[in-house]
């Protein structure tokens, strides 16, 4: 008889007022992912990364795939012993991958609870049913210090963040007025670095990976877009990690966010190359595997990556938040910039008629390898203030509970949380304008916005400062901090990330804070003192 053992964190609950649905199909066909331990030292690495990024630019030295995994991918052995086990449960192997250190198994939703054992049921959500588990994931004794994780049981959604839908026109009106502006506008009002050296910083030679967990893109429309917008057509490519380019041309639906990410960056660095993995949206599995995708990817190479998507902390096991963290070691060591949406939803980090009561800070912008991307709006007086509809659309931040305050932050001034009164990780890093974008989806066009506009906003800059400098700027967020008095960011003194009768936020001030970070980038500035 197998003796089992629990894998250290990856206790989880079902998702805050769900109810029981019944049992699990067991005949249903599915798919996990395994992660296995890393053959290097994970501390060692953490080490390595804030001593990089401390380093200036041209004194840096980054990895490419191939000597990441022999520094810290998977052991061949490890790997080995998965396989061979998952065998003895009729379950097959569709994919092995030493750099993400995982295998994807794929088999009856029975054979895989029994090859590792876990309390899965359905349930019922607001969101729509979903499969969730309670409790730990176990895998054998022999297994036990090998595998780090187990991802795919747990089906529960990401929430975009955050598209929002300000107003749709069937009317081919073009940018400007109640549509929007076109995001080159917010380029210059941010001063991103538009010549250097007599050549034109448009993208050339980079490759922005922009994740998707749904959705899609219709060609024709992008074609149209950049027709309006007298700006040439980015090469686009859609890149399947399980699952396809579903466009419906709907802007209400997935194709919304889709869209509203090509269109900001494509529309600031129309010579970049843009690499969308699509992914199911399907808990922990599907975001891991697109994101690993992107990171590892050893042939379109991409300098920079573009997420919109995630959780409040709260909600992720620790056993993906150390995966994640992984990974984002992992794109630092390689040179890539990951720029992440801080949410739209202010402390609660949830909509109300989802929100559990307590207050939140989104991951993955709450990792302290990621560049936390939150949201401004523009005043009467053509002043960055915090943005804040007053109607619960208003910048994510707080002080994370799952990661304490990093290096680069020691010297911020970050106060404790407002939620757990503790110390943490400060989000966001750094926000800009978060409203008002032009965006055409299907036939439709719409100013629309979020933080999910300001992550490939900043995504687009740190293009032309890699084709500025032809070299990856990579993790900046210790540039960032140790710079903050030379210019390269504008703090942004007014507003706040509450919702009045709902749930408390946290006030700007001078220096940085839980509602905008260090403030507005300055992208000249930044390159001057790269």
């Amino acid at each position: 008889m197998t003796d089992y053992v629990a894998i250290p964190g990856s206790g989880r609950g079902p998702l805050p007022n769900s109810r029981p649905a019944g049992r699990i199909n067991t005949s249903e066909v599915a798919a996990i992912t395994v992660r296995v331990r890393s053959s290097g030292d994970i501390e060692a690495l953490e080490q390595e990364v804030n001593e990089l990024g401390n380093r200036r630019l041209e004194d840096r030295t980054y990895l490419n795939v191939e000597q990441l995994i022999r520094q810290y991918g998977a052991r061949a052995e490890d790997m080995n012993l998965v396989e061979q086990y998952a065998q003895t449960h009729n379950l097959v192997v569709t994919k092995r991958c030493p750099a993400e250190r995982s295998i994807v198994l794929q088999g009856k939703l029975g054979d895989l609870v029994s090859a590792f054992p876990s309390n899965v049921r359905m349930y019922h959500h607001s969101t729509g049913p979903y499969r969730g588990r309670q409790g730990e994931v176990c895998v054998p004794e022999h297994l036990e210090n090998i595998v780090t994780g187990v991802f795919g049981f747990d089906t529960r959604p990401m929430r975009r963040r955050g598209y929002r839908l300000h107003r749709a026109m069937t009317a081919r009106g073009g940018p400007g007025l109640r549509n929007g502006v076109v995001a080159t506008e917010y380029a210059r009002r941010y001063s991103f670095p538009s010549e250097f050296n007599g050549i034109d910083l448009n993208g050339s030679g980079q490759t922005i990976a922009i994740i998707e967990l749904g959705g899609g893109f219709d060609q024709n429309d992008l074609a149209t877009f950049f027709r309006d917008v007298d700006i040439s057509l980015p090469t686009v490519t859609a890149v399947s990690v399980g699952a396809d380019n579903n466009s419906t041309r709907n802007p209400s639906g997935p194709d919304g966010e889709v869209m509203l990410d090509i269109e900001v960056a494509g529309a600031v660095v129309p010579k970049a190359n843009f690499a969308v993995y699509f992914a199911p949206n399907i808990g922990s599995k599907g975001f891991l595997d697109a994101v690993g995708a992107a990171i590892y990817d050893a042939q379109r190479k991409p300098s920079v990556v573009s997420i919109s998507w995630g959780l409040p902390e709260d909600y992720v096991t620790q056993t993906a938040l150390d995966a994640f963290h992984e990974m984002f070691l992992h794109a630092s060591q390689m040179g890539i910039t990951i720029c992440v949406a801080s949410g739209d939803h202010g402390t609660a980090d949830e909509d109300l008629e989802e929100w559990d009561g307590t207050l939140h800070v989104d991951h993955p912008a709450a990792d302290p390898n990621v560049l936390s991307c939150g949201g401004t709006q523009i005043d009467s007086h053509g002043n960055d203030v915090v943005w804040n509809g007053n109607d619960g659309w208003t910048g994510g931040g707080g002080i994370s509970k799952s990661f304490s305050t990093p290096p680069y932050q020691s010297r911020a001034s970050l106060p404790v949380s407002i939620a757990h009164g503790n110390t943490g990780r400060g989000v966001p890093d750094i926000a800009m304008n978060a409203t008002n974008y032009y965006t055409r989806v299907g036939t439709s066009e719409t100013a629309s916005g979020g933080t999910s506009a300001v992550a490939p906003l900043m995504a687009a800059l740190v293009a032309r400062l890699n084709q500025a400098k032809q070299k990856r700027v990579g993790f900046l967020n210790p540039f960032l901090y140790a710079n903050g008095g030379r210019g390269v960011v504008h703090d942004v003194k007014v507003g706040n990330n509450g919702f009045a009768g709902q749930y408390r936020g946290y006030e700007a001030g001078p220096g940085w804070d839980a509602c905008t970070g260090l403030g507005t980038p300055d992208g000249l500035a930044i390159l001057n003192n790269l």
